[in-house]
């Protein structure tokens, strides 16, 4: 299994102000950057190659402790797509993670990893009782499904054949992971009614996902908090750099 990390997306204000950084990824968190303890959980779980995706600072970062460096494009659709070709030469599991996950660890990901089923496009969930539990009082998280409360991970499992398939959709849906609506809207006016009647579901939108794409499209649930939490604001920073 390789794997791949998108490394490009910058921060300002308060957020760059408290990290010290313009560069999500090199902001530290208890003695090593988000990006750091990324790769070291990579490294953890037994990915064979890892390549980011990132600019000249974070090739600075990382140093030699990734295989390959895959240029920042400028934007986030196109980071995407970088991402899921890093590795389309070695026809192998390719394993999609953020940077931005302060409590990643290599036993997270390999709870995730181990719960994929054979040939799936996975991600994981977490159920929102699970992270309140580990992160309490943190800043909101999570999205509301039919009445059903969760968060979702920073995690991808991609199978080698879906590498293809999922590209001309990966980067709307990327953007769309926590917005219930703008995802309904991506799958079809049949799910985007559903939602604004509050009837749309996690195994919907798989269901959709299965038809849209002809693959196997899974929900990992009771994921780890751990992959769920991402610091994407200067709050949810603050909260990381104040609890272990």
């Amino acid at each position: 299994m390789n794997a791949v990390v998108t490394a490009g997306a910058p921060i300002d204000g308060e957020y760059a102000a408290l990290s010290g950084t313009r560069l999500k990824a090199l902001a530290p968190v208890r003695g090593r950057t988000m990006l750091e303890r990324t790769l070291d959980a990579l490294r953890g779980v037994g990915v064979e190659r890892i390549a980011v995706v990132g600019n000249d600072a974070i090739r600075a970062g990382v140093g030699d402790r990734v295989d390959r460096m895959v240029d920042d494009t400028g934007t986030g659709a196109g980071n995407i797509l970088a991402a899921l070709g890093a590795w389309r030469e070695q026809c192998e599991p390719l394993l999609y993670v953020t940077c931005d996950m302060p409590y990643v660890t290599a036993r997270s990901l390999d709870t995730f990893i181990g719960a994929v089923p054979p040939h799936a496009l996975a991600m994981p969930l977490c159920e929102m009782t699970d992270f309140e539990r580990r992160f309490p009082d943190a800043p909101p998280f999570g999205i509301t499904l039919a009445g059903e409360r969760v968060a979702n991970g920073g995690a991808f499992y991609v199978p080698p054949e879906a590498i293809d398939r999922i590209a001309s959709l990966a980067a709307a849906l990327f953007d769309a992971r926590k917005a219930p609506w703008r995802m309904a809207a991506i799958a079809g006016p049949g799910l985007f009614l559903k939602f604004l009647a509050k009837r749309l579901s996690v195994a919907a939108l798989e269901e959709r996902a299965r038809t849209l794409l002809s693959l196997d499209v899974v929900a990992v649930r009771n994921a780890p908090p751990e992959l769920a939490f991402d610091a994407d604001t200067a709050d949810e920073y603050a909260y990381a750099l104040a609890h272990e």
